[in-house]
């Protein structure tokens, strides 16, 4: 220490002078003890009293220098440079201070007040060195001997506090608490953890210094112990930094230092019977230790194999210790999977680990927690323009919030905090919040539905009539948008995770996602492997083997899916702008349906259909899409096959609703391009670009077929249904192709006329002749349009039972929007207000505006008994039983078993009524016919 003293006293510092003199000294007793030592070895009765009064002196000296040299590492700065040289002299004095030195020095304070002054300003003045290093990391030899003689100190301490300090009139419990609270600092440094040191290097600490870490947990163990009943004051006090210390990554410590847990549980079991201030004390510990790096598998399982074991031995704690030793591992798994990929450039994982957390604090009632998951979705999704999914984890706050004065139970990160007292004031500016983003996010009908909350309080709660002018003014545009903004539907995609490569909450599942606008499968697939750049993409859509999810490699398999609609039963039967209707065709969707073909039976080379066989998959999702995420696990699937001819009845299906679709956006809108109906029309009337109808005829309407399946009696008559139906669609399309077609491509819709008329001449020779219906909306400015809507419900009934549906109850007349002249509104009227079938007289005994208003609220599908239902020989057949009791309303229209509703002006024979579909029925084929066209 004397070079480094010198150079203190070369600085000009004001206690360098007795620091100097004090050292001089020193080194004058060091050689005086170093004579009277030879002294004693020549002459053994000579040179004690010498030797002794030498040590004493030297005692005198040390305590001197200790106590000046610790109040110049005190009042100095930690930036100051001379601050690691006044370390550097305290840890060499303290080298030469051995167990009487410090004996000598603890029985010299005359009081016990001054004692414990002088061991809390020891551990605080410990703790700041500890904390922050006046050595570089770097410097080992410097780092290990100032902590050898820091833990040398420490245990004398630790032995003064048992002595003195322990029994119940002198306890000191802030004293112990900052005994315990340094010695954890001293366990957990950085320059301690030596699985963070090379091996060579591990290996030289070891045996120069050994592991300190083991001696300071032992340490730490046995004065917990020694506290009696003094244990119950430390907690939950002590619960975090007991954690802290068994979370590092030293075996044996861990194994020692465990077993506390179950101390403290049974401390606060026996005072208050139960442990819930530990539990909640280590589950919050838990979450941020482990998410700032802390805590492995092995871990997570000593802490179970170890507490359970605790537990058992006593029976009051089994089946309580059991439950919490569960939730703990549940809970340390989550945080282990999002502490893994929360540094991953693509946040996709970190986003479902984050779910995972939150839903888990949602089930154990930890709202706080909850609540800070939640924003960290919410950040999460806003920083990748997932303003849907920002949105949808917002409203899981507000929906936690009421509309009352109540102040905040929780803490609210972000800028909505600090003033934001009330509920009230919280759950309105969230709504707000969620209010942008769903507009961000094109969510619009979303963003009505909270509008009209609002719009609530503001007129009927707050009477707030500034505010409500403005919402309302914010929901009007919403509506505006619906109708005028381009909404491209998302694609989902189907993912599965298989073998035991991938993190426990990837593993051998399925998810299905869903893509952003225009988002191509080829750059999903690529976003998705970069956080897996080993994993290996299969070929094949079929489930994987055992063989690939017991493997320990990482297999992805991606393929598009199609979504389910849920049946909206205030859509049915009416005539819906399809800018409504194809947002519940996309979205709020749990169920997805995937489609492989194959081949069953003789190939036919000439026609496909003949067997070409459906398996069809049906993925259900833990909830709806869109959500809190972009995607959701699988929790079933449902497996069925579709025979040939029923998916030629799906397919036909698909394509009227394909053709009639087109028909009413045309309608609707006359400046629409007219390529798309172009295409759909030539691809099905031209035989040469699809074949027609004969495919279906060769394969399904021979008798040979017919012989050979009497069972599909009743789907054959419905296929031939729909081809009669599809004639008058064709029909009504072709001629507002022919109205809008330009003169370049007038020879392509001649050509296009003429196939159509000997298409229709063969249809309706053979399956009779089919006249549409259509709504007429009495609403200022909507145009009349046709529906197809089949209602399984009501047609799925045996027999040929008759139904006479009626008009929707008439719609009050809007005022006219001020902004907008009556010249515009009539020539709006104008284009608009045509029939489908315009050009054709209709009967006014058809006229849906002519028959009797239902009573109930749902607007249905007009129809009228058949006109003529001949048999093939001329004559009428008998009526059923079910279509006796009906007497007719108005002769001549039909409802058909596909569900159309118009006139059977002549068939064969009555088509018979379908069987109920299931929705997943309807949507896998209509990419076949899109592709088709």
């Amino acid at each position: 220490a004397l070079p480094i003293l010198q150079e203190l006293i070369q600085a000009g510092e004001e206690e360098d002078a007795c620091i100097e003199l004090l050292s001089s000294i020193l080194e004058v007793l060091y050689q005086a003890q170093k004579s009277a030592e030879k002294l004693r070895a020549r002459h053994k009765d000579r040179g004690d009293v010498e030797l002794a009064q030498v040590k004493k002196h030297i005692q005198v000296i040390l305590e001197r220098l200790l106590h000046t040299v610790s109040r110049r590492v005190i009042v100095l700065d930690r930036e100051n440079p001379l601050r690691s040289h006044y370390v550097a002299c305290m840890a060499a004095i303290l080298s030469q201070m051995d167990k009487d030195h410090y004996s000598t020095y603890i029985q010299a304070f005359p009081s016990r007040p001054e004692l414990m002054d002088f061991l809390m300003e020891t551990f605080i003045l410990f703790k700041d060195l500890i904390g922050k290093t006046v050595y570089p990391g770097d410097w080992v030899v410097m780092n290990m001997v100032q902590n050898r003689e820091f833990l040398r100190a420490i245990n004398q301490c630790a032995t003064t506090l048992t002595k003195m300090f322990l029994s119940d009139s002198n306890f000191e419990l802030q004293l112990w608490n900052n005994y315990f609270h340094l010695a954890v600092a001293f366990l957990t440094q950085d320059s301690l953890q030596l699985e963070n040191f090379s091996p060579a290097k591990r290996n030289s600490i070891l045996a120069k210094y050994g592991d300190m870490r083991a001696t300071i947990g032992a340490s730490i163990r046995d004065m917990w112990y020694s506290l009696g009943q003094r244990k119950i004051e430390f907690i939950p006090g002590m619960v975090g930094p007991i954690l802290e210390m068994t979370l590092v990554p030293e075996l044996e410590l861990r194994r020692s230092t465990i077993p506390i847990f179950f101390d403290m549980m049974l401390c606060e079991h026996r005072l208050t019977r139960s442990f819930s201030r530990f539990e909640d004390e280590i589950l919050r510990r838990l979450d941020s230790e482990v998410e700032g790096g802390r805590g492995d598998e092995q871990y997570m399982q000593l802490f179970k194999s170890i507490l359970l074991s605790c537990c058992q031995s006593h029976p009051e704690l089994a089946k309580p210790g059991e439950d919490f030793v569960k939730l703990v591992s549940e809970l340390l798994e989550r945080l282990l999977d999002y502490r893994a990929v929360m540094n991953h450039e693509n946040k996709t994982y970190s986003m479902s680990c984050t779910v995972n957390l939150l839903n888990f604090y949602k089930e154990i009632d930890r709202q706080a927690m909850y609540i800070r998951y939640l924003y960290k979705l919410k950040d999460l999704h806003i920083s990748y323009e997932n303003y849907t999914e920002g949105a949808y984890t917002l409203l899981l706050h507000a929906r936690l919030l009421t509309w009352s004065e109540e102040s905040n139970a929780a803490p609210v990160p972000g800028l909505h905090g600090p003033h934001l007292h009330t509920q009230r004031q919280l759950k309105e500016a969230l709504y707000n919040q969620i209010i942008e983003y769903f507009d961000q996010g094109k969510m619009w009908e979303e963003a009505i539905h909270i509008c009209k909350e609002l719009a609530e309080q503001y007129e009927n709660h707050m009477f707030d009539y500034e505010m409500l002018s403005d919402i309302l003014q914010r929901e009007a545009k919403f509506y505006e948008k619906i109708l005028k903004v381009l909404r491209p539907s998302p694609d989902y995609f189907a993912v599965g995770y298989y073998g035991q490569g991938f993190p426990t909450f990837l593993r051998n599942k399925i998810f299905i996602y869903r893509g952003k606008e225009y988002e191509r499968r080829e750059d999903f697939e690529m976003q998705l492997l970069s956080p897996f750049p080993n994993a290996e993409k299969l070929k094949s859509t079929s489930p994987p083997g055992q063989d690939i999810t017991e493997s320990p490699g990482q297999y992805i398999q991606c393929f598009t899916v199609q979504p389910v609609e849920e049946a909206k039963v205030r859509l049915k039967g009416r005539s819906i702008p399809e800018q409504i209707t194809n947002f519940y065709k996309a979205n709020h969707i749990q169920r997805f349906s995937y489609s492989r073909p194959f081949k069953r039976g003789p190939n036919d080379p000439d026609n496909e259909f003949a067997n070409m066989w459906i398996e069809r998959t049906t993925f259900r999702t833990a909830y709806p899409l869109p959500g809190i995420l972009r995607w959701f696990v699988v929790t079933s699937t449902d497996t069925i096959i579709i025979s040939p001819l029923q998916n030629a009845i799906e397919t036909m299906m698909k394509t009227n609703e394909k053709i009639m679709s087109e028909i009413n956006r045309h309608q609707n809108d006359p400046s629409l391009p007219i390529n798309p109906l172009s295409m759909l029309l030539n691809g099905i009337v031209d035989p040469a670009v699809m074949g027609g109808f004969a495919k279906y005829e060769k394969a399904f309407f021979q008798e040979p077929y017919m012989q050979e399946h009497p069972e599909d009696g009743v789907n054959i008559e419905k296929l031939k249904d729909l081809i009669a139906w599809q004639i008058p669609l064709l029909a009504e399309g072709i001629r507002i192709h022919g109205q809008k077609v330009t003169e370049d491509l007038r020879p392509f819709h001649e050509r296009m006329e003429q196939c159509f008329e000997q298409l229709r001449a063969k249809v309706e020779t053979q399956y009779g002749v089919r006249e549409m219906m259509f709504f007429e909306d009495r609403r200022s400015g909507r145009p009349r349009s046709i529906a197809w809507v089949p209602d399984w419900d009501r047609l799925s009934h045996a027999g040929a039972r008759q139904v006479l549906c009626t008009e929707a109850p008439p719609t009050p007349k809007p005022a006219p929007r001020p902004s907008e002249s009556e010249d515009h509104r009539n020539e709006r009227k104008e284009n608009r207000a045509s029939s489908i079938f315009g050009s054709r007289q209709q009967d006014p005994r058809h006229s849906i505006s002519e028959l009797p208003e239902p009573k109930d609220e749902k607007w249905r599908l007009s129809c009228n008994i058949s006109e003529s239902n001949l048999s093939s020989d001329g004559k009428q057949p008998p009526p059923s039983r079910a279509a006796a009791g009906v007497q007719p309303r108005a002769a001549g229209s039909s409802l058909s078993p596909t569900g159309f509703g118009g006139r059977v002006k002549s068939a064969s024979k009555l088509p018979p009524l379908p069987r109920k579909f299931s929705p997943a029925v309807y949507e896998t084929f209509l990419e076949q016919s899109d592709a088709a066209a």
